[in-house]
């Protein structure tokens, strides 16, 4: 199973809620496409920044080393060492794209593939939908019965674990 962020774009101007169908999954672990073809997986991802600086460095390692001499060999090892880097950095590279323009980061969920990511973490954000509206005011007791009726416990607290502050 593979672990996904989910990545919310931020608010137009006047829009209320979030439009789910923007969201953005982004698979962490590595990447082959930005192992195998680099500069075109930046681009496809409008990684403009991380392009430039993976193509300044790029040149200036081959600059240096054909400076020194070294041999065929190295400068295609030090090619496919930047590859795999940017391939093992992927998924950092675009949740840092994704933050310097105002996404937010709203959860992690796992799944077998993005379609199966996204089912459950809608799944889960459609279950949650009814505590994210503000508390209705409370109802008044029945008629029958004087007793004040007592507010629901709302506690962070799962499970048999104590209510903070309780005695013990």
């Amino acid at each position: 199973m593979s672990i996904y962020t989910v990545h919310q774009p931020p608010l137009d101007s006047g829009a209320a809620a979030a439009e789910p169908h923007r969201f953005v999954f982004v698979r962490d672990g590595f990447s082959w496409w930005a192992f195998l073809l680099t500069p075109l997986w930046m681009l496809w991802h409008r990684l403009w920044l991380a392009l430039v600086i993976y193509l300044l460095l790029s040149a200036a390692l081959d600059t240096g080393l054909r400076a020194l001499g070294a041999p065929v060999f190295t400068l295609v090892l030090t090619g496919l060492l930047t590859s795999l880097l940017a391939g093992l950095e992927a998924a950092t590279l675009r949740r840092f794209m994704l933050t310097r323009r105002h996404w937010r980061n709203i959860g992690v969920v796992t799944g077998n593939d993005v379609e199966d990511a996204e089912r459950r973490f809608f799944d889960a954000w459609i279950r949650q939908a009814p505590a994210r509206r503000p508390p209705s005011p409370p109802s008044a007791p029945p008629s029958g019965s004087g007793a004040p009726v007592p507010p629901a416990a709302t506690s962070g607290v799962i499970g048999l674990f104590p209510e903070p502050g309780a005695h013990r």
